[in-house]
């Protein structure tokens, strides 16, 4: 299976190269461009905020130096093995968590021979280095190896600053109970569909806080916390004595405050557009952050337990509300979706099939009108607008229905070695109904 998708995605990197010489409409993500040229200018040693709209870790032009010595694929094929990777790591992740063998291929399968997922790399977009990263955090965790996590997780916010928001859920399921040398990450009962009353569900969400507050100070919070703070502005002070208050206000700041007047996903796209030549407050740049970090504390201290299905719900919720969404933030919660899949009591056929078709249908009708704007020049501001109002609404709906088709099982529970493998034995002789 590795191998025809490796194959599968060096097939589409060679035709990408003929699309682009040979046709109008260019294979090639419009960010490799930028890359590629900052890349260039790193290999000259200058600074690689000279290429205009180049708003990232200077790590990931120095990784793509090679695109201007030895092929300008260079990149592609990096960007494609970490999608590789991904594949290896989601298969690690539910080993670990007890998964039997025909529901990992299968939730592997859903990655790697996913349409959106495997041109993301092979049409030159970073984002599978951070998918890879985010889940070697998830392994690391799960087999109590806390310095390494934590160095990876520093990294990966210098890299790419979304996932700070995974920085509460970690902290909480960081404790000494959890990080014993006999203890495993197993899955609760396979057969076994467990309902959770309103009651029981507030009684969790109480006692977590309750924990949080009166415990939260143990050695292996302030280990991670330290450790990964030390390693992001280790990587942000080498950087910022390398290029300054460029790369600062570029790589960082920029997208705490960004404004993007073209039209994206977000509902906040046309507010954006007629008040841009007018200029925004940082209050009003920031207010958009509000909504999200609502929605995210929620998420965080009902679901924290169980970490995989917390940072996938997170993520999901984070794109929707954001000021800015492109096609691209998907492959976010692409990569967690497959860890998540074997605890789902959802339907394939109509749960499943009107779940993905209602996401997929709101996001073809907005790039219909995307498409009579951008290509045809026509005014369709208004419908557009209202497509990303459905697009929202599409995003929350299927949330909510993964919630309530999903078995809550925590990361880690406690029970003794010999329970583990009573258990591992139940669930591989089960599997899913």
């Amino acid at each position: 299976m590795m191998l025809l998708s490796g194959v599968l995605r060096l097939a589409l990197i060679v035709y990408g190269e003929w699309q682009d010489a040979h046709m109008e409409v260019r294979y090639t993500d419009v960010d490799y461009l930028v890359f590629s040229d900052a890349a260039a200018l790193v290999a000259m040693k200058k600074s690689p905020f000279g290429r205009s709209t180049y708003r990232y870790s200077p790590i990931l032009a120095y990784l793509l130096v090679p695109n201007s010595v030895v092929h300008p694929s260079w990149g592609k094929l990096i960007f494609s093995a970490a999608d590789l990777l991904v594949g290896v790591f989601i298969n690690s992740i539910l080993k670990l968590r007890g998964v039997p063998e025909h529901l990992r291929i299968f939730s592997v399968a859903s990655w790697l021979f996913n349409p959106f997922t495997f041109t993301i790399g092979t049409r030159g977009n970073c984002e599978p280095i951070v998918c890879a990263v985010v889940l070697w955090i998830i392994i690391c965790l799960m087999k109590g190896k806390i310095l390494q996590a934590a160095f990876w997780y520093g990294f990966v916010v210098h890299f790419r600053i979304y996932p700070i928001i995974y920085s509460l859920p970690i902290l909480l399921v960081l404790s000494a109970d959890n990080f014993q040398p006999d203890r495993k990450p197993v899955l609760m009962s396979w057969g076994q569909k467990q309902q959770k009353s309103s009651r029981s569900s507030i009684k969790r969400t109480i006692k977590i806080l309750v924990s949080v507050i009166l415990n939260f100070a143990t050695r292996q919070r302030i280990l991670f916390a330290f450790f990964s703070g030390a390693i992001f502005f280790l990587w942000t002070g080498l950087f910022f004595y390398l290029y300054g208050w460029e790369f600062l206000n570029e790589a960082l700041l920029y997208h705490l405050t960004r404004t993007d007047p073209r039209h994206n996903f977000s509902i906040y796209f046309y507010h954006v557009y007629l008040h841009h030549e007018l200029g925004f407050s940082v209050l009003e740049k920031l207010v958009s952050f509000f909504p999200q970090l609502a929605v995210q504390l929620v998420l965080v201290f009902r679901f924290a337990e169980d970490l995989p299905f917390c940072l996938f719900l997170q993520t999901v919720a984070f794109v929707a509300f954001n000021k800015v969404i492109t096609a691209q933030y998907f492959v976010w919660f692409f990569c967690l979706l497959p860890i998540i899949l074997p605890w789902s009591n959802m339907k394939l056929r109509w749960e499943g099939l009107i779940s993905l078709l209602l996401w997929m249908g709101a996001q073809i009708h907005w790039l219909m009108w995307g498409y009579l704007l951008e290509f045809k020049g026509l005014n369709v501001f208004i419908p557009l607008w209202f497509a990303s109002i459905l697009f929202l609404f599409s995003n929350t709906w299927v949330l909510i229905k993964v919630i309530r088709c999903h078995r809550f099982s925590p990361v880690f529970q406690k029970v003794s070695e010999s329970n583990y493998i009573k258990s591992r034995k139940i669930n591989n002789n089960e599997g899913l109904h």
